[in-house]
């Protein structure tokens, strides 16, 4: 059953969703049409990346005290502002400063400071029998929205062919856009129930209590996936497909649109499958075959040959994603839901942050496609790592009998506090 506030939540998903999808794909080109060499472009990146972890590192913290609608109110007017800012400026270092402190995402996915306070909400105001479920339909939206914002990209492009108009200023009027949706998703947030934040204000704590050690040693291992997700973000995928074979930025766009969809309706399979094999079960049998397809993208010579592994592993590479938020969801106390969502991200955004630097340099350095190799190689190191040490750890649900949790707290030794 859909309530309102999952109605809002979901719509504000997709709205932002559909602003990440074609600023993505757009901000790589506009940067390079200012002049900015590939290492710039991804320097920009990996200051979206750090800039949302520090961000979202505190708003974790502190969500206690504020409240998860104020935040959230308070991120919507940050994205007003980031494509204000964009839109207005053309120097580097404007442009990197701008990208640090706001809601950029050259990602193609949700890395910003409105995740963790949308999956709290969302999980308190889930059954736990269904969350899995509602974080599958949650990432499903965002993913289809961000497929046609993919899609969308190529309309400035053909709108300053038909009108005349120079690139520059078809290419700004797409971060005003993503302003005018930023005054959308306030509007949405603005319907939420005011209790968490009247709860807020009482103090209800939202930190990290007993399920500590398991969330950080989670958000260790999210941080070597993420670290080799930084290599291969859409913006980078896009730059690397445009120097090595000339691809348009519209053709680009109709790939990443169906890699997107691919994408979206892997999440519904990702909530089938975890009922029958388990949500970490889950997250690394899929995600390893996509990891090796990856690797073997850059030794093809055909389009058609990277086209092909790029939607295999479109169909594949984000299971992971629901069930990851409805894992670490299942395995905190509700109280620590907002913090634990928080610090899992938070490492993820810094490490990501440390690679698109790296892969700008390797692709200035050369067209093969470097990141896309060193990416895959970490993320299969993850996934091994992963099942190894929580294979064994059971959210609710999975647990049918006393056998299954024993073997949780031998995997995790229980420091003080730690629930069994």
């Amino acid at each position: 059953m859909t309530t309102p506030v999952l109605t809002r939540l979901l719509v504000a998903k997709g709205v932002r969703g559909f602003g990440d999808g074609f600023v993505s794909l757009l901000l790589p080109i506009y940067l390079l049409h200012l002049g900015l060499q590939p290492l710039e472009v991804g320097l920009i990146a990996t200051a979206t990346l750090l800039g949302s972890g520090i961000l979202t590192l505190g708003v974790g913290v502190h969500a206690h005290r504020v409240g998860r609608r104020t935040i959230l109110l308070a991120a919507s007017g940050l994205m007003v502002l980031t494509g204000l800012g964009v839109a207005a400026v053309e120097s580097f270092w404007p442009l990197m400063l701008i990208a640090f402190i706001g809601t950029l995402n050259p990602s193609g996915g949700d890395v910003s400071v409105f995740m963790p306070m949308e999956h709290a909400t969302l999980a308190q105001d889930t059954d736990p029998s269904k969350r899995t479920a509602v974080f599958a339909r949650y990432s499903l939206v965002g993913t289809l929205c961000a497929a046609l914002g993919s899609l969308a990209a190529g309309v400035p492009t053909m709108l300053g062919h038909v009108f005349g108009l120079d690139a520059g200023t078809m290419l700004r009027s797409a971060f005003v856009l993503y302003a005018v949706l930023g005054l959308v998703v306030a509007a949405l947030y603005r319907g939420l129930p005011r209790a968490a934040d009247a709860a807020a204000a009482r103090g209800t704590p939202s930190v990290l209590g007993p399920s500590r050690r398991r969330v950080y040693l989670l958000a260790t291992l999210f941080s070597l996936d993420a670290f080799g997700g930084g290599f291969v973000v859409q913006s980078l995928v896009a730059l690397w497909l445009y120097q090595r074979f000339g691809m348009s930025v519209e053709v680009a766009g109709t790939l990443f649109f169906w890699t997107g969809i691919l994408t979206a309706f892997s999440y519904l399979a990702a909530a089938k499958l975890a009922r029958h094999i388990g949500l970490v079960q889950t997250m690394v049998y899929t995600h390893l075959p996509s990891s090796l397809c990856l690797i073997a993208i850059p030794f093809c010579q055909d389009l058609w040959a990277v086209i092909v592994l790029l939607l295999v592993r479109s169909a594949l590479s984000q299971m992971d994603v629901p069930t990851r938020s409805s894992y670490v969801m299942a395995i905190v106390t509700p109280e620590e839901r907002a913090a634990a969502a928080s610090v899992t991200s938070v490492p993820r955004s810094f490490a990501a942050a440390l690679s698109p630097a790296l892969a700008g340099y390797l692709l200035g350095a050369s067209t093969f496609g470097w990141p896309l190799i060193v990416g895959g190689g970490l993320k299969i190191s993850y996934d091994l790592l992963l099942l190894g040490m929580f294979k064994q750890v059971k959210p609710p649900e999975e647990r049918s009998t006393r056998a299954s949790v024993a073997p949780a707290t031998a995997t995790l030794p229980a420091s003080s506090g730690d629930r069994p």
